[in-house]
């Protein structure tokens, strides 16, 4: 729908302005207009960068080249602004859609108005109109049919302004000069009251009509909006609306299904306002459906399927194969792509269809891409203006005369899987398109834009995620064995299984690895246990604080500790020795481990060698928050825990947060987690493939994963070795597709010197800091937020994971500025004491009187006074 306004903005510095509407506050009216000044590599820059959020236009009426004019309109230009000489060439050209193309006009007088209006059947835009009457007049008679008229006068006033929004015109008006609430005596003009300019409403209490959109565009309910809403909502960017009965109504308050605004819009009669939002939570309706008209369906509702089977997908099944192994889902899409092709009837193409739709969406939302990411490519597709001959490659062209010749020779449309040679020659296809990360350069960007690239992978909303767990939680919590049993059937597919846990000793056949992992099991215990005993206290420590006043402090195990195992896409054995080998050092009297079984029931024989070395009383055959529910609250078969250690998916992390706020509970965690994360720092004397293979080292542990390079001082040439490394040692990886969806969302920044690159390191607080510069000692002094630092080129991270004897259990998502990875101090709690002689109590009583009287807390006073009483008696 063709906008009430279009702020005018200069593309170059939009990003950063801070006068008038910010570049947040211009999304909400989703329309921008480029002001002249712009190169068109600039231009079109622009255009990918913000497509889908923004609409621009643009002035181009400086461009000389009509070529340039149809890139800007290739490259997704929602319009350009030409004079009459430059739309004359457009005209010549093909494809060029003229409903794009805005002439740009003077107009002196009323007769030269009513005549360009009345003569030119298209968008039009007015530089000068000689007044709002004759304006209104003229556009009532022209029709909507004839385009859209916008009008630019630089020097109106915004009373002016909102005369020609009321007159029925689209002014351009810059953004410089327009706010969200101006404030009494701002020269800024109410953005709000622009908004609703020449809206009408037919309710007596003057409310609007307000439809609220998802993403799609797909109705989530009808609400209703007052101009004191809307601008409340556009300054709190989240859904706000008018009740009818309670003012102010914020979505989600009560509920916690709040909404973030990302437009506002009228109708086409502008007596309709349209919110589009990213609603979280449960959904928008009151019985927790993502719409007040059911549940989402077709593409929508496949999506949600999709990510859900996703998450909880057990290891192992048909779903988890899918999303893990490539060439099965590879194999599959070019397997139903086949057979759509050879489908013939309406119901057999639909059906062909939807299964090529379902594996298609399954290596999407795999890969972090969503629909409205397929469909905001598709909506950029379909403005290309430039288009290409059309023909398949000759590959395809010769397999699809294959199957013609097949079909015809067999009299009969036959499904086939695609032979050996097909699927090499796809593989190699995919394989060209390199794996790399986002570069940017630090000296050229602001200390918000780095905040920006800087950001982890968004995660699951925390309202949904704790819609699924508590249940689980109260479930496991109120049945006990039963229902954690229940869980591992349902989430492990280990039917057989009849009782949750086993206990020690445990059956020699349970512990059945090769002697070369033993061995390599050995070292890293050893090592792990040397550390951490190093970190013992020797004593207690004590201190006189004044004559007769002695403190002390001393430490002592914490007596029941829970250890929680992941499963899931690898099999973790090293985890069970960092979190077990400290607890057994620290002397925990009690010590439980949780870890998924396999779908046989089985638990993975390393795990139940480290369980019998270190001394676990016994092992949960449980994962999610179930596990954590039962270590937490205890079970008829499983002992309650004092403390729950151990890394998790966001659903264990959830249980972990909700039983440590549970005052009954009475159990404490180590520290929330995220996905793995690393960032290494590299300068120009680093090795390109041992950068390479750190940061692919965290990149295969998932899609969710980060990491980042900070490049110190680095030539062009230098960074692109390390991106060239990248590439050819992730093609060789079994988990490549999970390497290639943590890649998309990590980055290369190149800063100048080791200081700024630090300054990046502490802001970000990664989980794992790699340091691989000629000085490293020196890099590593200026740390002050990380997990744990790998110092040097013979450093890997992976020492850190395994062997070294550091724990590999950290701080990620930068909570590495406010805890420390798993320790001794993790198993230990610290008790202090005090000693006082008559002589010290004497002196430190004045004080202690003085301040239980300041606080009217007058038994304390009285428990110092009596006793200096008895002393002088």
């Amino acid at each position: 729908m063709p906008p009430t306004f279009v702020p005018r903005v200069d593309i170059q510095e939009w990003e950063n302005s801070t006068t008038g509407l910010n570049y947040r506050e211009l999304a909400y009216f989703k329309h921008v207009c480029a002001n002249p000044g712009y190169t068109v590599d600039q231009g079109v820059k622009c255009l990918h960068k913000n497509f889908g959020v923004f609409e621009i236009s643009f002035d181009a009426t400086h461009i000389d080249s009509v070529d340039d004019v149809v890139t800007l309109l290739d490259a997704g230009a929602s319009s350009v602004f030409v004079r009459d000489v430059q739309l004359g060439k457009l005209r010549t050209i093909d494809n060029v859609d003229l409903s794009r193309v805005v002439l740009f006009e003077t107009s002196n007088s009323k007769s030269d108005l009513e005549h360009l209006c009345q003569t030119y059947q298209g968008p039009l835009c007015l530089v000068h109109v000689p007044g709002v009457s004759d304006l209104e007049s003229v556009i009532g008679e022209r029709g909507s049919d004839a385009g859209s008229v916008y009008v630019h006068i630089s020097d109106a006033s915004y009373q002016e302004t909102l005369g020609l929004a009321k007159a029925g015109a689209i002014p351009l008006v810059s953004s410089q000069e327009l706010e969200l609430s101006p404030s009494s005596g701002s020269s800024k003009g109410s953005v709000v009251e622009l908004l609703f300019a020449n809206a009408t409403t037919d309710r007596a209490d003057g409310l609007f009509t307000t439809l609220v959109l998802d993403e799609r565009g797909i109705a989530l309910g009808l609400v209703y909006s007052s101009k004191e809403s809307v601008a409340e909502s556009l300054k709190t960017g989240r859904g706000v609306y008018q009740s009818r009965k309670r003012g102010l109504w914020y979505k989600g308050d009560s509920s916690g299904d709040v909404q973030e605004l990302m437009n506002v819009s009228f109708d086409c009669d502008k007596d309709c306002l349209c919110f589009a939002v990213r609603q979280r939570g449960r959904g928008f309706c009151h019985l927790a459906t993502e719409t007040c008209f059911g549940q989402y369906q077709g593409l929508a509702k496949l999506q949600k399927l999709l990510r859900s089977r996703k998450e909880s997908a057990p290891p192992g099944s048909y779903t988890a194969r899918l999303f893990n192994d490539s060439k099965l889902l590879n194999a599959k899409i070019r397997e139903e792509a086949s057979e759509l092709c050879d489908a013939t009837e309406k119901e057999h193409v639909a059906w062909e269809a939807g299964d090529l739709l379902y594996f298609a969406m399954t290596k999407c939302i795999a890969a972090g891409v969503s629909i409205e990411d397929v469909e905001r490519d598709l909506d950029a597709k379909s403005l290309k203006v430039k288009r290409r001959k059309g023909d398949a490659k000759p590959a395809f062209i010769e397999q699809s005369n294959g199957a013609a010749q097949k079909s015809t020779t067999n009299g009969a449309t036959k499904r086939e899987q695609p032979d050996d040679s097909d699927s090499q020659s796809n593989s190699k296809e995919s394989e060209s398109d390199q794996i790399k990360m986002n570069r940017h350069d630090t000296t050229s960007m602001t200390s918000a834009q780095i905040d920006e690239v800087l950001k982890r992978p968004s995660q699951r909303s925390n309202e949904a995620i704790m819609d699924i767990v508590k249940p689980i939680i109260s479930s496991v919590r109120n049945e006990g064995d039963k229902a954690l049993l229940s869980y591992t059937h349902k989430f492990e597919k280990a039917t057989s299984l009849t009782s949750p846990v086993i206990h020690a000793p445990y059956p020699p056949q349970l512990m059945n690895i090769p002697q070369e992992t033993i061995d390599a099991i050995n070292v890293a215990y050893d090592n792990i246990r040397t550390f951490h005993a190093a970190q013992k206290e020797s004593k207690p420590l004590e201190v006189e604080t004044m004559p007769g006043v002695v403190c002390s402090r001393f430490s002592r195990p914490i007596e029941r500790v829970g250890l929680y195992v992941p499963g899931g896409t690898a099999v973790l054995p090293s985890t069970a020795l960092m979190l077990g080998v400290p607890a057994m050092v620290a002397g925990c009297k009690k010590i439980v481990l949780a870890s998924p079984p396999r779908s046989d029931g089985s638990v993975t024989p390393e795990i139940v060698y480290i369980a019998h070395k270190i001394g676990v009383e016994s092992i949960v055959l449980a994962g999610g928050a179930q596990a954590v529910a039962a270590l937490a609250y205890g079970t008829e078969s499983i002992s309650k825990v004092d403390k729950i250690l151990g890394p998790g998916n966001q659903f264990v992390t959830a249980g972990k947060m909700l039983v440590s706020n549970d005052t009954s509970a009475n159990v404490s965690i180590d520290m929330p987690a995220g996905p793995s994360e690393v960032l290494v720092v590299a300068d120009a004397t680093s090795n390109p493939a041992f950068v390479a293979s750190d940061l692919l080292s965290q990149a295969e542990h998932g899609h969710d994963s980060q990491v980042i390079c900070v490049a110190v001082g680095m030539e062009d040439s230098q960074t692109t070795a390390i991106e060239a490394e990248l590439h050819k040692q992730a093609m060789a990886l079994p988990r490549v597709d999970i390497v290639r969806g943590a890649i998309s969302h990590s980055v290369t920044l190149s800063v100048p010197d080791i200081n700024a690159a630090m300054t990046i390191v502490n802001k970000y607080a990664p989980e794992h800091l790699i340091v691989q510069t000629a000085d490293p000692d020196s890099a590593a002094s200026l740390v002050e937020n990380a997990g744990s630092v790998f110092i040097g080129p013979w450093t890997p991270e992976s020492v850190g994971d395994y062997s070294a004897g550091v724990n590999h259990s950290l701080p990620t998502y930068g909570y590495a500025r406010q805890y420390s990875g798993v320790n001794l101090s993790s198993y230990i709690k610290h008790i202090t004491s005090s000693k006082l002689t008559p002589e010290g109590l004497k002196n430190v009583s004045g004080s202690v009187m003085r301040l239980a009287s300041i606080e009217e807390l007058e038994a304390h006073r009285r428990a110092v006074e009596i006793r200096l009483k008895e002393m002088k008696s």
